[in-house]
């Protein structure tokens, strides 16, 4: 990883060596290279690349969020030229035995080429570019030729298979530097258009109305529940309506308003740093949580922290109901109800099982079912610790 320049431009040598992500997960970005399928190296590229996309139409993408900090400006300009310098290095790896890669100074190639000076929409065209070249590149790898070997210029060595996993953590770990920008696009989508989410979603699905009733035969009569990501509100007027009672949030401004203006208190929270105590009952801890579609919008690193929260907001043997969609990754979809771009961070059941059973949480039951779209949601219902 390279060190962000410092408003002047000048850049920290860097002197890690981040090799050690081929043996052990990132901390930071939580990615496990013993995860990555080798079949899925062009995929994960791709599915990356999408989102760089994304969040260069920010408007502040060329805006530096903090001295010493890229901007998502500079981060997409090294990560499309990673791409580039890896392309070249898998060609070489393929076509000739044990090939020793130039060297690169990332840190220089940042001041030289004036990253803070482009052309947002070009380097999404470039970056998009890039990624699809080294993905094809990847997809089309023969049979034997994963453990094909290169040297590093000070000395690290790589097969293909761990020089595309070493790759593939690069680019992954920029995109967790830049996920605020992602969250902030997301946010504005809905304030965009939370009239027509309302309008869209006012039906309950079967699927859901099976959960609200699984939810509310588990939870004490009269529990009190914290509700994250609470758009529109149908799903707490179902709740009140079983006799619960419902503290609305969203991170969203323009859900709050619209509740608001439907007559309901509703606070703004972002559950990964807002206080999550109950402003009507101080120093009472919640009974139980509900979070149906709406975590799906939190980036994967940042998951564990938001459950380890909500566990701590909750009393002791609390339930809590989430969903999620199932997949690899994580999309950019301007499908369903709005047609604004949002992020979607994509889970597996054994992974989610572990990220909400580590916070303090244990898992009663994890189910499947299917979106009104054909995709595939899961559904979890635990209990606090």
């Amino acid at each position: 990883m390279s060190p962000p320049p410092d408003n002047d431009r000048t850049v920290a040598p860097d002197t890690k060596d981040w090799t050690w992500v081929l043996e052990r997960p990132c901390p930071e970005c939580g990615f496990v290279a013993t995860d990555q399928s080798v079949d899925r190296l062009g995929a994960a590229v791709r599915d990356n690349a999408a989102s760089w996309e994304r969040v260069l139409t920010a408007p502040d993408a060329a805006v530096r969020p903090d001295t010493g900090v890229w901007s998502v400006l500079e981060y997409s300009c090294h990560v499309r030229d990673v791409h580039r310098v890896f392309a070249e290095r898998l060609q070489s790896m393929l076509a000739e035995d044990e090939p020793q890669f130039a060297n690169w100074d990332q840190d220089e190639t940042a001041i030289e080429d004036r990253y803070a000076d482009q052309d947002p929409a070009v380097v999404a065209s470039e970056l998009a570019a890039a990624a699809e070249s080294v993905a094809d590149l990847y997809d089309r790898v023969p049979a034997g030729a994963w453990d094909r070997r290169g040297v590093r210029s000070n000395g690290s060595e790589f097969t293909v298979e761990t020089l595309g996993r070493y790759h593939l953590h690069d680019v992954v770990h920029h995109l967790h530097d830049v996920r605020h920008a992602a969250a902030r696009l997301t946010v504005a989508s809905y304030d965009r258009f939370a009239a027509d989410y309302r309008d869209g979603t006012a039906t309950m699905p079967d699927v859901v109305r099976a959960l609200v009733d699984r939810f509310v035969e588990t939870v004490p009569a009269g529990a009190r529940v914290l509700e994250i990501g609470s758009g529109s509100g149908r799903d707490a007027r179902a709740l009140e309506d079983a006799g619960l009672s419902v503290r609305r949030t969203d991170i969203s401004p323009g859900f709050v308003a619209l509740l608001r203006e439907g007559g309901h208190a509703a606070d703004l929270l972002d559950p990964l740093t807002d206080d999550l105590t109950d402003p009507q009952r101080p120093g009472t801890p919640y009974d139980a949580v509900w979070a149906s579609a709406c975590l799906l919008h939190v980036a994967r690193a940042d998951l564990p922290i938001v459950m380890h929260r909500l566990a701590v907001a909750t009393r002791a043997g609390g339930f809590l109901h989430a969903s999620v969609k199932e997949g690899d990754g994580e999309v950019w979809s301007t499908h369903g109800s709005i047609e604004a771009p949002r992020r979607f961070v994509l889970w597996r059941e054994e992974l989610l099982r572990q990220v909400f059973e580590g916070a303090g949480w244990r898992v009663l039951a994890l189910g499947h079912h299917d979106g009104l779209r054909g995709e595939s949601w899961l559904d979890l219902l635990a209990q606090r610790r």
